[in-house]
């Protein structure tokens, strides 16, 4: 079925969190969130969603939405295309920042309506097919007292089978952070393997000397120890430090991941489908990684980052995160540590609608 834009639709929320985020880069007492709707004239409409990290970036990033929605209103519903026509639209102004996640949710929202338009599930429009993606649970274990974390750590593992969950570190004392590892490693035991986040709020010689440090407590990784953009320092971690180095959150697009890649900033990747570029970006991407032997994760997007792990070449581990479970109709199933694709066209999201407005802003 052939599809063009008739209209996209940009929403706001403060959606309420099980566990607040609390790390070394500071707390998110809610998730705010603008939802994307692509509606075409064929009555098929496209959803995503972004993450705004605060309730003051929500307006903007919603005018910035709809700013460039004018765009490509009654264009086809090609998402290359659409990616082709407003980056190069953009090319004086460039894409970071509000704009940067504005085209993503586009894309992915264009995306969701184009694989709806062909009756199929995103994963299958891109040439794979369902499948379980193993996941980690990043749903807790933030900054907060170390005695505390054992229990949440079991708590975490058992919602939906886990065999891995990540905890936050940067304390202002790393030997709090040395308890915090300790105590959770010593309740979830060898045969689960445990992420650590510092949430980029390192020197390049403390992440060194903390990382030195951490080499003996069996991490399975070490992620963003330092401003995220700084590659040359997070290189000099990687070869000091044995844990492998996790980066990618913060990759701006597939140069950017090119340049990181050149740099040897880290062991592993892990793109953010809002900053990479959406579907689109999250493809070239996985060429890249695929290219240099990299495994690739994901970051946030549970919903849409199933779909890209499912056919990305060196698929490593999806981070569950919860956030947009309170506005969807249907979140997303985990099963003995994996999630589930649901079996529908599209990418499978759908609005509870009465949530979506109950959870406004005021």
């Amino acid at each position: 079925m052939k599809l063009k834009i008739k209209n996209i639709r940009a929403r706001a929320v403060m959606v309420p969190l099980k566990r607040p985020p609390v790390s070394a880069s500071g707390a998110l007492p809610e998730a705010a969130l603008v939802l994307v709707d692509v509606e075409t004239g064929e009555g098929i409409t496209g959803h995503s969603y972004l993450a705004a990290y605060g309730k003051p970036m929500l307006k903007p990033l919603v005018s910035t939405t709809e700013a460039v929605a004018e765009m490509i209103k009654g264009d086809a519903l090609v998402p290359y295309e659409i990616d082709a026509k407003l980056r190069k639209r953009f090319t004086l102004f460039d894409t970071p920042g509000l704009l940067g996640l504005a085209l993503a949710g586009i894309d992915m929202a264009a995306w969701d309506a184009y694989t709806k338009g062909l009756g199929v599930p995103l994963v299958c429009a891109l040439g794979g097919q369902i499948k379980p993606v193993r996941a980690y649970n990043s749903c807790g274990l933030w900054i907060k007292d170390p005695a505390l974390l054992a229990d949440e750590a079991a708590e975490l593992l058992a919602e939906g089978g886990y065999s891995a969950v990540k905890l936050r570190i940067g304390r202002p004392n790393f030997k709090d952070d040395l308890t915090a590892v300790r105590n959770v490693k010593k309740r979830i035991g060898g045969d689960i393997s445990l992420m650590t986040d510092f949430n980029q709020s390192q020197t390049v010689t403390e992440a060194i000397l903390r990382g030195r440090a951490l080499d003996d407590e069996g991490l399975y990784w070490i992620e963003e120890p330092v401003r995220h953009d700084n590659y040359a320092g997070c290189a000099k971690i990687a070869l000091e430090v044995n844990t492998p180095i996790q980066i990618g959150e913060n990759l701006l697009n597939t140069f950017e991941m090119q340049k990181a890649i050149e740099a040897k900033a880290a062991e592993y990747y892990m793109p953010d489908v809002q900053r990479i570029g959406g579907v689109t970006g999250w493809m070239r991407a996985a060429a890249l990684a695929h290219a240099h032997h990299l495994e690739m994760s994901s970051h946030l997007f549970p919903e849409i980052s199933a779909h890209l792990l499912a056919v990305t070449p060196t698929c490593h581990w999806l981070e569950y995160m919860d956030w947009a479970n309170p506005i969807l109709r249907e979140p997303f199933e985990v099963k003995n540590g994996n999630v589930i694709i649901p079996d529908r066209p599209g990418a499978g999201i759908a609005w509870n609608e009465d949530a979506v407005q109950r959870y406004a802003p005021a």
